[in-house]
């Protein structure tokens, strides 16, 4: 599970609360697809660019297109990559829309070398109390990662009905006080609207009970944590982002992914397991030319952080790395590396 609110993991960054999380492993994932002249890199979740200036300093055959929905990071990222120059290009757009970043980016391209996902809320939103994301302190219940748009977590307090709520508490916090919390949620909306996140986190101690209180971190993590995922549709974005990824990669090319929650890596692990499946009888003698995979896992089941690092940096305690490769074109066509 995502470690939500104050622990939630970070993406990128350059001082010691945003370290990116297995940094050193994701580039040696990375580096044999980009170890060519030319290679190109999109990290879906630029953040505040760890992974992507980690990339390019490494790695200089490589250029990175760097995807964010929120503007401030974006900014922040480019002024921190600029004097990686024509390198690296910061595109404004959410994850999922990858195909028409490629294809804008690059004069119409549909393939690229690697792309990388470091999900969850980067520490920069998690720092501005502005951004809503804090249960720590009152502050304005926002939470959209790119907050020029799109609801708010105080519209799905304020509008959503008991059974709406519900399922959000349950499905994205894994709360098993739900329905509870929700028909407070609505109860006390009818009185005073839902603004800030103060009086939610002083609901949440008088709803759950004392002894579950005691355990299991913070009472408010899961609740936030579930609204952020409902307010940046965080796994339909995901659901619709790695099929595409996988599309896009050329042969030799690789995509890595971090996951914090248990319900994105198992989108993650079920894609991937799908990709690689071998889809002949297991009697057969021989794999038939043409139906080999056409991706490979390079790593086998997921990779967690060790102690040290999660000992230096908490909010690597629950990731879960996954990388495949692709190794033979599509079967409808034959893109070339790059191309």
């Amino acid at each position: 599970m995502d470690a939500g609110g104050q622990g939630a993991v970070t993406r990128g960054g350059g001082d010691p609360r945003h370290v990116p999380v297995l940094l050193d492993r994701c580039v040696e994932l990375l580096e044999p697809a980009l170890a060519h002249e030319g290679a190109v890199m999109v990290d879906c979740t630029l953040g505040l660019g760890g992974h992507s200036e980690a990339v390019l300093e490494r790695i200089p055959t490589t250029s990175v297109i760097g995807i964010d929905r929120d503007p401030h990071a974006l900014a922040l990222a480019g002024e921190r990559l600029a004097a990686y120059g024509a390198r690296f290009t910061g595109v404004h757009a959410v994850y999922d829309e990858l195909p028409e970043v490629i294809a804008e980016s690059r004069d119409g391209a549909t393939s690229v070398d690697a792309i990388l996902f470091d999900l969850g809320v980067s520490s920069m939103q998690l720092d501005l109390r502005e951004r809503g994301f804090m249960y720590a302190e009152d502050a304005p219940l926002d939470m959209r990662m790119d907050d020029t748009t799109g609801q708010t977590a105080a519209d799905v307090l304020n509008s959503y009905d008991v059974p709406e709520l519900t399922r959000v508490l349950r499905e994205y916090g894994e709360e098993r006080f739900a329905p509870r919390i929700a028909r407070a949620i609505v109860a006390r909306r009818d009185s005073a609207p839902w603004t800030t996140s103060g009086p939610l986190v002083e609901l949440l101690y008088a709803v759950i009970p004392a002894p579950a209180r005691r355990t299991g971190g913070h009472p408010a993590k899961r609740t936030f944590q579930a609204l952020r995922m409902e307010v940046n549709d965080e796994l339909g974005v995901l659901r619709r982002a790695i099929p595409a990824s996988l599309r896009a990669i050329a042969v030799g090319g690789r995509v890595v992914v971090e996951s914090y929650h248990s319900l994105e890596d198992r989108l993650v692990k079920q894609a991937f397991a799908q990709a690689s499946r071998l889809d002949v009888p297991p009697d057969l003698p021989f794999i038939p030319a043409g139906m080999e995979p056409e991706f490979r896992l390079v790593v086998r089941g997921a990779e967690q952080a060790d102690e040290a690092e999660s000992a230096h940096n908490p909010r690597a305690a629950s990731v879960r790395l996954r990388a495949i490769e692709r190794v033979r074109p599509p079967s409808s066509s034959s893109p070339s590396r790059g191309a």
